[in-house]
């Protein structure tokens, strides 16, 4: 009896969940992530390491000089650096919950924010332009801030579901305000219109009314046009894109370059023109692949850009969480919007912007930013196959939104 007793407390407890084991939690997370994405943002990846592969002696040649001349794959073996830390950075982010991905994206939001109010006070210029600030390493805050900035704008837009008083349309834009102000402090045009982008599609997902929606447009343009007016190197861009000039040479040799190649291109490390490209490895890496691997390739790259953008809507086409959908869908568009903005400038149909070649082009901040960014759709896609379509799809790990 006394035996029993000592037992009785015991009854009617639930169990205690066992902690996961790390071998565990990657099988669930292999369980449930979306192997299709994943699969498509390795091919890209793979393609970059190519790409950089022989675009690096074009760049190194030109960063040469008589006292210290570079190793011909100086920027492929700091690429694959770069991509090994990105990758980590990735698949840590996507084994997150949407809870966990929000709130990293908001304190990130807040951090990055901050550091870029810093940037014209401690920051450091490179080609002309103060984007840049040192923390241990060069870092550069607005390409941390892109992913944080579509997921935190994602989270104030949903807030229109709970009350829809709160004026969540003026809040996005005062805080795309202020980034658009310190964005052209540095002054740094491309990222402003990438960010006034991500905003315009996630107001236009948010439900918000077409007329509102109109009225924000026409806002949008007319602070274009008056950046234009007191911005004058991107004034100049332009002028010199439609009328001729050295951005426009610039523009005109990359569009040489891409169709040097023909169909099948000159083979790995064959092409000449490369070597006159201005910042062959990140700008204009599109054109190399063009000129090395020929046009065939570059239409897979812009096939796999599509899928990937298809996939990811496709993902969250069916989603009843508000969040989850804007965030999705404002992350797209920031990693799509770059990469076609970059390919109309190799393909002489856009104005020169500075803009790299998502997970292709080489880069530091750019490749481990858009890594964290390609972490949280993966993380904010995941799906349990075991649980039907009816029933919570995030309750066995107690997330919310």
């Amino acid at each position: 009896m006394t035996e029993m007793s000592s037992l009785s407390p015991q009854r009617g407890k639930l169990p205690v969940a066992r902690p996961r084991s790390r071998i565990e939690e990657l099988a669930v997370w292999w369980r449930e992530v979306d192997k299709f994405l994943l699969g498509l943002i390795v091919a890209l990846a793979g393609i970059g390491i190519a790409a950089v592969a022989v675009a690096s002696p074009a760049t190194a040649a030109d960063l040469s000089t008589a006292s210290e001349r570079l190793d011909p794959l100086h920027f492929l073996y700091l690429h694959l650096r770069w991509l090994v830390v990105g990758f980590a950075a990735m698949i840590f982010v996507s084994m997150q919950s949407k809870r966990d991905v929000r709130r990293g994206a908001l304190l990130a939001a807040a951090g990055f924010t901050g550091l870029l109010l810093l940037v014209p006070i401690a920051g450091y210029e490179v080609n002309g332009a103060q984007r840049w600030i040192r923390l241990g390493m060069g870092v550069q805050p607005a390409e941390f801030l892109k992913p944080a900035f579509a997921v935190a704008l994602a989270w104030v837009l949903s807030w229109r579901l709970k009350d829809p008083g709160i004026p969540v349309v003026g809040l996005a834009v005062a805080y795309f305000g202020l980034i658009a102000a310190l964005l052209m402090m540095q002054p740094d045009f491309g990222s402003t219109v990438l960010f006034g982008g991500v905003l315009g599609v996630l107001i236009l997902v948010s439900g918000v009314p077409f007329q509102r929606f109109a009225m924000f447009g026409g806002a949008a343009l007319g602070a274009l046009a008056l950046v234009l007016l007191l911005y004058e190197n991107g004034r100049n861009r332009i002028l010199a894109f439609f009328s001729g000039g050295t951005e426009f040479d610039q523009v005109d040799l990359a569009a040489r370059t891409l169709r040097a190649g023909g169909w099948l291109g000159t083979g790995p490390f064959m092409g000449e023109r490369k070597m006159a490209l201005p910042e062959a490895h990140t700008d204009y890496i599109f054109s190399v692949i063009g000129e090395e691997f020929g046009l065939v390739t570059c239409g897979i790259v812009i096939l796999v850009y599509l899928a990937l953008v298809i996939r990811i809507l496709s993902r969250v086409a069916d989603e009843e969480d508000l969040f989850a959908v804007l965030a999705s869908t404002g992350l797209v568009a920031l990693v799509g919007g770059q990469a076609f903005i970059n390919i109309l400038v190799n393909l002489q149909l856009f104005p020169s912007k500075g803009m790299t070649l998502p997970l292709i082009s080489y880069g530091g901040s750019s490749t481990i930013a858009l890594f964290l960014a390609l972490g949280m759709l993966l993380a904010l896609t995941r799906r349990n196959p075991y649980l039907s379509r009816e029933g919570p799809l995030w309750a066995d790990r107690g997330d919310d939104a």
